[in-house]
C-alpha cells in the first residue's frame, strides 16, 4: 500500500529543490522500488549531524522500500569537491583517505540499515578511466559552465588559482551515477552543479536521467558553516554530555532549522515551537527539549534525560560534574596544547574562537580566560563551554 502521507513528507521536510519533481513524485506513487545514490567522501573520520541529515532522509526512501546506494568516494575524496569551496582544496593521500573511513560504516549504521544498502567505493571505476574516457566525459561540459559557478567566479575574480583538477570533479560523480544506475540521487544545496552532472552524462551513456534532491543545509552552532576545522560541529558519535552541552550552545536563530533537520518530531510540533518562541518563550527552555531530541536519536531516550538532567546540574546550579577527566602536565605548558591533546577542542583555531567568545574559564573560580597563549602555573579545573571540563595537575 502507498503512504501517501510519507512521500508527501519526503519530498518536502529538508528539502530545498526536486529536479524534476513530478517526474520523481509519480514514480514514488507508482511503488517502484528505485535506486537511491548518495556519496560521501571520507575527508574527515567523523560524520556530524548536518552530513547526517542526508542519510535520515535515506532512511526515509529506506522505510518506503527502496534501494540506498551509498558511494563511498575513496577516489574523489583525493581529488577534492570544490562546490561552494573558496579556496583551492589540497589533495588528500590514499593512506589518508583509508584512514578517515575505517569507522565509516559503524556511524553509518547509526542512522541505515545497513544489510539493506549497497556499498561501492568508486575507486573501484574512477581509477580505471584513461584519457579517452575523460575526453568523452568532458566533452559535454564546457569552461563557461564551470566558470558559471559562484565560488569559481569570485577566486577567478580575486586572481586566486583553481586548478584543473576541480573541474574534473563533476564528471566524476556524474560518472558514478552511471556506474550504479541511479534514479535518484541526493545532495546538499552546494552540490546541485554536480547532481546535474549526473544526467549530462547518463545521457551521454543512453541512461535515463536520474531525479535530483537538494536538502537544506544546516549551519554550524555558531551560524557559519558546519566546519571541523572551525570546530562548530557537532558529531554522531561525541559523547553523551558533549552532544548535549553542543546543541545547547546552537545560536538561537538556528534552533528551528535544527528541530527540523536534526530531530525526530513532527513538522506540526516545530510550527507550534515557532509560536510559542514568537510569545517569547525563553529559547533556553526550547534547546533542553532539543538537545534532548538529537541526544536521543544517536543515544536513546533514557539517556538523553540523563544528560538533561547533568546540563542543568552543572549549568543552571553551578556544581561541577564528578567524573571530571584528569591530565598531568609540565609547569609552564601552554593551555591550547593540553586541550587538544586531550580532544577538547578540535583544533587551535577552534580554542582561540572559543576564547575569543569568552567560552574558557577557570572552573572553580569562574574567571575567563582571555589569553590564547595561556601558560599553566599552578593545578586548575578548565571549563570549555556548558560541559567541557579538565582538571589539570603539575
Amino acid at each position: 500500500m502507498i503512504d501517501k502521507k510519507a512521500i508527501d513528507e519526503l519530498l518536502t521536510r529538508g528539502v530545498e529543490e526536486v529536479f524534476v519533481l513530478e517526474s520523481l513524485k509519480q514514480k514514488l506513487l507508482a511503488g517502484k522500488q528505485l535506486r537511491v545514490k548518495f556519496g560521501i567522501d571520507p575527508t574527515g573520520k567523523k560524520i556530524h549531524i548536518g552530513r547526517a541529515s542526508a542519510f535520515w532522509k535515506l532512511r526515509a526512501f529506506q522505510e518506503l522500500g527502496h534501494k540506498i546506494v551509498l558511494i563511498i568516494g575513496d577516489f574523489t575524496a583525493q581529488i577534492g569537491d570544490p562546490s561552494d569551496k573558496l579556496s583551492k582544496r589540497p589533495m588528500l593521500s590514499k593512506e589518508q583517505v583509508q584512514e578517515n573511513l575505517k569507522d565509516y560504516k559503524n556511524q553509518i549504521g547509526k542512522i541505515l540499515n545497513l544489510a539493506k544498502v549497497e556499498f561501492v567505493y568508486n575507486g573501484d571505476w574512477l581509477g580505471k578511466l584513461g584519457f579517452q574516457e575523460i575526453s568523452e566525459l568532458a566533452e559535454g561540459f564546457s569552461v563557461q559552465q564551470m566558470f558559471a559557478r559562484r565560488n569559481f567566479q569570485e577566486r577567478f575574480d580575486k586572481k586566486e588559482e583553481v586548478s584543473l583538477r576541480e573541474f574534473l570533479y563533476p564528471l566524476m560523480q556524474g560518472y558514478d551515477s552511471v556506474i550504479v544506475k541511479a534514479d535518484v540521487e541526493i545532495g546538499g544545496t552546494d552540490q546541485l552543479f554536480n547532481l546535474k552532472a549526473g544526467r549530462v552524462i547518463q545521457k551521454h551513456y543512453g541512461q535515463p536521467e536520474q531525479d535530483i534532491m537538494t536538502l537544506k543545509m544546516l549551519a554550524g552552532t555558531d551560524g557559519r558553516k558546519m566546519s571541523t576545522s572551525w570546530g562548530n560541529v557537532i558529531n554522531i558519535i561525541d559523547e553523551l554530555d558533549n552532544m548535549f552541552g553542543k546543541v545547547m550552545s546552537v545560536r538561537d536563530d538556528l534552533i528551528l532549522d535544527y528541530f527540523l533537520l536534526c530531530a525526530d518530531i513532527a513538522v506540526e510540533e516545530i510550527e507550534k515551537i515557532e509560536s510559542e518562541m514568537a510569545s517569547g518563550k525563553n529559547p533556553r527552555d526550547i534547546k533542553l527539549d532539543l538537545a534532548e531530541k538529537i541526544t536521543a536519536r544517536y543515544w536513546g531516550a533514557e539517556r538523553a534525560k540523563a544528560a538533561r538532567a547533568s546540563f542543568l546540574s552543572v549549568f543552571k546550579s553551578g556544581n561541577l560534574p564528578g567524573n571530571i577527566k584528569e591530565t598531568k602536565v609540565n609547569l609552564g605548558e601552554l593551555l591550547v596544547d593540553i586541550v587538544l591533546r586531550e580532544k577538547l577542542v578540535s583544533s587551535k583555531s577552534d580554542f582561540r574562537r572559543l576564547v575569543s567568545e569568552g567560552a574558557v574559564s577557570n572552573a572553580e573560580t569562574k574567571e575567563k580566560i582571555t589569553d590564547p597563549f595561556f601558560k599553566i602555573t599552578d593545578a586548575i579545573t578548565i571549563r570549555i563551554g556548558p560541559l567541557r571540563f579538565l582538571k589539570i595537575k603539575i
